[in-house]
């Protein structure tokens, strides 16, 4: 019987865009752009879709999403907390647009927002991996799926060894595995 692991099917964190602590918004976007130009799709048949921040010794210290860039862009999300257990409650599209008038969301022209946000620090808005949301490059791919299942994890997981992040395991490419294998059985 094979089993496949976590290393079977991470992206390597050389693979993956890229950006200092220090880097600004603008900066995180073109990396991710750089990146999705250079993709050659050896470890994935998927482009990248978040950005990782690291510190000065080449540390994985936070993740930048598509969708924290996007928060990025309206200042006022970070006065309304961690929206991520809000968007998991079930809230009706007439509460979600009440909260966008009482808290005068998109107020400023979205140039004019790009325009701002593109200077934020990637510290500011970058999202920092709980405890959870890694797993070692030698574990399962049952195990990866029962923690993707089980956890809130922006999509990926971060892939260590003794203690070092190696690389990125994304839902997509584990989905991809599940539906290859699925379809392999069934054609038997």
């Amino acid at each position: 019987m094979e089993i496949i692991t976590v290393e079977d099917l991470m992206v390597p964190i050389e693979e993956y865009a890229t950006i200092g602590k220090d880097g600004t918004l603008y900066e995180a976007v073109k990396a991710l752009e750089k990146t999705q130009e250079e993709f050659d799709y050896k470890h994935s048949f998927y482009r990248h879709r978040a950005i990782l921040v690291l510190d000065k010794n080449k540390n994985v210290v936070g993740k930048i999403s598509q969708l924290d860039i996007l928060r990025a862009l309206e200042p006022k999300y970070q006065d309304m907390g961690d929206m991520r257990v809000m968007s998991h409650a079930g809230l009706s599209t007439d509460f979600i647009k009440s909260i966008m008038e009482n808290y005068a969301l998109c107020t400023i022209p979205f140039t004019e927002m790009c325009r701002k946000a593109a200077k934020l620090k990637v510290t500011d808005f970058m999202y920092s991996p709980s405890e959870g949301e890694y797993i070692e490059v030698e574990a399962s791919l049952c195990e990866a799926i029962h923690t993707f299942v089980m956890g809130n994890h922006h999509n990926n997981l971060l892939v260590t060894r003794d203690e070092k992040i190696v690389g990125i395991l994304r839902l997509s490419d584990v989905f991809k595995e599940a539906f290859q294998t699925m379809e392999s059985q069934i054609l038997k």
